[in-house]
């Protein structure tokens, strides 16, 4: 049952609400004064306030302003026997939701409450919302690599600089996108996802910049653009590596300039967005062939951030499995299940080439299929359980004993950056940074050994 608080000096006014509104099946207070209703709020928290304008001692616009210092999502209507545009505009100032003249229009009122309580149902559900989005984003893990990500994002989301972010399919690009957003000046503003690979090239323009109408076949009305729809807040370019050279030198041009002009349209329209791009793909490489401008690089890697693959932080995958079990129960309005130690060990053995959303997806699977309540190794995928424990540091065999020691050494230094460079998902810079290596030397290395590099 909804509360409505009726603050107002009349007795009949207070009397004829208070019968009106219990009919409607609310429940009602009712207070005489501002500082009445102060006191009476200090123990009582109702879903919306009636609030008389023209009070003794403390008048209703001042009483609305303490109301909303303590709770600024408090729904207020005004009500006044002798009201102005002046003062209907001063309230609105201060947060109040509605204006109502008196003598009262009973069906006004009710009118009005109904479309104030919805949109405190709104404001609740989008609360609801944002709490389970954040949860839903949450990066877990204990791992150095995570604490040392963690650091980063604190540091860096309150800026306004642009941000890039490597590292391998599923180890949590977007979770970082997100989490930079949330804790950035622009969190209340749109945060906007463009997959670049995922956009024809006839239709990327269109999608980016948005058209006019009539622009092209199937035009018929205007639509705005991921650009436009992320003003003021953050434009998120996953998969930029996949953007062709075309598409980059457009996005180069609106980057420098921070603006644009729609598909088939004259005017220019300013934009105001934090852009963070991410990608999978060693963009120096790419460089280096000539699929990605160096410019628009150098542009985008302002703050470069690295997303670890799973493999590198096994500490984290138990508590890793342990949420995404606890949520997917949820999710499917499951008792919540268990997992033993034996799964435990067979997913930390495990050497996860599809990150953590391989990881998620096989405890979805684990949740809706395993009939027991408790997990263990044997509902566990065969591809798992085969794995062995991968954990464990790899021992290179010995190289054939007819080999000389120079042989013997580059035999070994092939096969070790070989492993260096699959850990590292064929990324060169991050390896030479790993084996501690000039990467130069590493791209020579790699040509003579004649190492083919895959992503």
């Amino acid at each position: 049952m909804k509360t409505i608080l009726i603050v107002d000096d009349e007795q009949s006014i207070r009397e004829s609400l208070d019968g009106i509104l219990q009919d409607e099946g609310f429940r009602t207070l009712s207070a005489e004064t501002g500082e009445d209703a102060l006191t009476l709020l200090c123990g009582e928290n109702p879903d919306l306030i009636l609030l008389d304008i023209w009070l003794p001692g403390m008048d209703g616009l001042e009483t609305l302003r303490r109301i909303r210092d303590n709770d600024p999502e408090q729904i207020v209507i005004m009500m006044s026997g002798h009201g102005t545009i002046e003062t209907a505009v001063k309230a609105t100032k201060l947060g109040a939701y509605d204006f109502i003249e008196k003598p009262l229009s009973l069906e006004k009122v009710l009118i009005s409450i109904e479309n104030a309580l919805k949109v405190g149902r709104l404001v609740e559900e989008n609360r609801s919302l944002k709490a389970r989005m954040a949860k839903e984003y949450e990066m877990i893990g204990t791992s150095e690599a995570i604490q040392n990500l963690k650091e980063q994002i604190s540091v860096a989301a309150p800026t306004s600089g642009w941000v890039l972010i490597t590292g391998e399919n599923g180890t949590g690009k977007e979770l970082v996108a997100r989490a930079i957003h949330h804790y950035s000046k622009r969190s209340d503003k749109p945060f906007v996802e463009v997959n670049c690979a995922a956009i024809p090239e006839e239709l990327i323009e269109s999608e980016l910049f948005g058209h006019e109408k009539g622009a092209f076949t199937g035009a018929t009305t205007q639509r705005k653009g991921k650009f436009d729809q992320a003003h003021e807040g953050t434009l998120f370019l996953d998969e930029i590596g996949d953007m062709s050279l075309k598409t980059q030198a457009k996005i180069l041009r609106i980057l420098q300039e921070r603006k644009f002009e729609r598909v088939g349209g004259n005017r220019t329209i300013e934009v105001d967005v934090r852009v963070i791009a991410a990608t999978n793909k060693d963009l120096e490489v790419e460089i280096q062939e000539g699929n990605f401008r160096q410019d628009l690089y150098y542009r985008l890697n302002v703050l470069p951030f690295y997303v670890p693959p799973l493999r590198q932080r096994h500490e984290d995958i138990a508590l890793l499995a342990k949420h995404f079990l606890v949520f997917f129960c949820s999710k499917e309005s499951r008792e919540i299940k268990t997992i033993d130690q034996s799964a435990l060990d067979a997913l930390a053995a495990y050497n996860w080439p599809g990150n953590v959303r391989e990881l998620k997806n096989i405890v979805e699977r684990l949740v809706i299929m395993s009939p027991s309540q408790t997990i263990s190794s044997a509902d566990l995928p065969s591809s798992v359980l085969a794995a062995g424990p991968s954990a464990q540091p790899t021992k290179f065999d010995l190289p054939a004993s007819d080999l000389s020691l120079r042989q013997a050494r580059e035999e070994f230094e092939k096969e070790f950056i070989l492993q260096k460079l699959q850990e590292n998902g064929g990324n060169i810079s991050r390896t030479a940074e790993a084996i501690e290596m000039e990467r130069s030397n590493l791209h020579r290395k790699i040509k003579s050994y004649g190492i083919e590099i895959k992503k």
